[in-house]
C-alpha cells in the first residue's frame, strides 16, 4: 500500500498560485460586469457529442427506490444558455466538469472549465477578450490568428476546399501510418491534430472551421463564398486551450444537430443518452445574440507555471481522489 496517496498531487506552493489565478480571473470579469453563475453539476440530460462520454450517476429519492440516471456535466454550456434565454445578461462560471475515459498528461476525468458568454459579440470580438484574459493572468502578450483553411495551406500545402478525401488520406499516410478509412472530417481531424497542432508555436487562434464542424456555432459565408463555422480554438505551443463560438440561436437547427449527433452515436454503437430538449425550448423562447467560449483552467495554469502533467496543478488528481 502506498502511504503517500493521502497527500495532494500538486505542491502547496502551486496550490497558492492556483488560488491566485482563480482570484485574478474573477477580478477580470468583475471589472467587466460579467455575472458569475453556478449551474448544477448533475443533469437529467447528457452531452450529445459522439466524442465525449458522460459519467452516469444513480440517484434515489429513497434508498429502496429504483435508481434514476443523472449525468455529470461535461460542460456547463446547456444550462448557461438556458440562463441567457431567461435574461441573465453576460455570464461566466468556473465549473467542475467531468468526462469519462479522459486521462493523461493533459487530461483528468474531473477538471475545471472557465466558460463565459458575452452578449452582442461575435467570435472575432470574443477572441479579443480571450487574449485580454490570457494576458491578464500570464506573461503571454502576442497572439496570432489564422483560418483553418489557411493553416492547412501553410503547414501541409493543402486547400481543404478542393482536396479530395483520397488526397487527404494520402497526405495523412505520408506523415503517420494510419489503418482504416474515414470521412472528410475524420481525415481533417487527424491531419490537424497530428500534423498541424505540433507546429503551432506561441499563442495561435484558429478560426473559421469547416461548416461540418460547427458543433453549436452559427454557420456563415466567408469572404471567398465558402460556408464556415463561426468558431475558433486557441492553441498555445500546440496545446488546445479554448474553444469558442458565435452561438447558434436557431432552435430548429439546434434540434436537427442534436438528432444528427444521436444518429452518429448509433452508427458508432455508442450509448444513447437523453438529449437536452430544454435547451431547444429555451432557444425557441429566444436567446440573445452572443459569443461564448470554454477554456481549460488547469491547462492554462500548467502553461503559466511550466508544468508537464495536469496532476501537478490539481489538489488531488484521479489517482488520489
Amino acid at each position: 500500500m502506498n502511504n503517500d496517496l493521502w497527500q495532494p498531487s500538486a505542491t502547496i506552493q502551486t496550490l497558492h498560485k492556483r488560488g491566485k489565478m482563480l482570484a485574478e480571473i474573477r477580478r477580470f470579469f468583475f471589472r467587466r460586469e460579467v455575472l458569475e453563475v453556478d449551474v448544477p453539476v448533475l443533469s437529467q440530460a447528457a452531452v450529445s457529442d459522439p466524442f465525449i462520454d458522460s459519467l452516469v450517476v444513480e440517484y434515489r429519492h429513497f434508498v429502496e427506490d429504483d435508481p434514476i440516471s443523472y449525468y455529470l456535466q461535461s460542460s456547463p454550456e446547456y444550462a448557461m444558455k438556458r440562463l441567457l434565454a431567461a435574461g441573465s445578461g453576460c455570464i461566466y462560471q468556473m465549473a467542475k466538469v467531468f468526462r469519462n475515459g479522459e486521462i493523461g498528461h493533459r487530461h483528468n476525468p474531473e477538471f475545471t472549465m472557465l466558460e463565459w458568454y458575452r452578449l452582442g459579440l461575435d467570435e472575432q470580438q470574443l477572441m479579443d477578450e480571450v487574449s485580454d484574459l490570457i494576458t491578464a493572468v500570464t506573461d503571454i502578450k502576442n497572439f496570432r490568428r489564422i483560418s483553418y483553411r489557411q493553416a492547412f495551406v501553410e503547414y501541409l500545402g493543402l486547400d481543404i476546399v478542393s482536396a479530395s478525401d483520397s488526397l487527404l488520406a494520402q497526405t495523412m499516410r505520408e506523415h503517420i501510418e494510419v489503418s482504416g478509412d474515414y470521412d472528410t472530417d475524420g481525415w481533417l481531424n487527424l491531419l490537424f491534430s497530428h500534423c498541424i497542432e505540433p507546429q503551432l508555436k506561441g499563442a495561435v487562434f484558429i478560426y473559421d472551421y469547416p461548416a461540418s464542424q460547427a458543433a453549436l456555432a452559427k454557420v456563415k459565408i466567408d469572404a471567398e463564398g465558402v460556408a464556415v463555422a463561426a468558431r475558433f480554438e486557441l492553441f498555445i505551443d500546440g496545446v488546445e486551450l479554448a474553444n469558442g463560438y458565435h452561438e447558434l440561436t436557431d432552435s430548429e437547427e439546434q434540434a436537427r444537430r442534436f438528432s444528427a449527433d444521436l444518429q452518429q452515436r448509433k452508427l458508432l454503437k455508442l450509448p444513447q443518452r437523453p438529449v437536452e430538449s430544454r435547451l431547444v425550448t429555451a432557444l425557441a423562447q429566444g436567446m440573445p445574440e452572443c459569443a461564448g467560449v470554454a477554456l481549460g483552467f488547469d491547462r492554462l495554469l500548467m502553461l503559466a507555471l511550466g508544468k508537464g502533467h495536469i496532476k501537478e496543478v490539481l489538489p488531488f488528481d484521479i489517482t488520489r481522489a
